[in-house]
């Protein structure tokens, strides 16, 4: 399922293994980088998600990559 040019099944895996990589060691900068792209995505859909449920989950979702994200600026780009 894509909203507004996000592919929500990859945002998912995205956020889950770098979160899964920031608990087992840490992200490297890149990583960083994609972290912070994927919550400005997470924001990006959050309103336009219609199933309760899935709104739900996604909202969960941020909540887990900003915690991750707390202790890393974003780089300028």
């Amino acid at each position: 399922m894509d909203i507004e040019g996000v592919e929500l099944v990859l945002l998912d895996a995205d956020v889950a293994g770098l979160v899964h990589s920031e608990l087992n060691g840490g992200l490297d900068d890149n990583g960083v980088a994609i972290l912070w792209a994927c919550i400005a995505d997470l924001d990006k859909i959050e309103a336009r998600i219609n199933s309760e449920y899935c709104a739900s989950y996604f909202t969960k979702l941020r909540t887990m990559a900003k915690l991750a994200a707390a202790g890393h600026i974003p780089t300028a780009i």
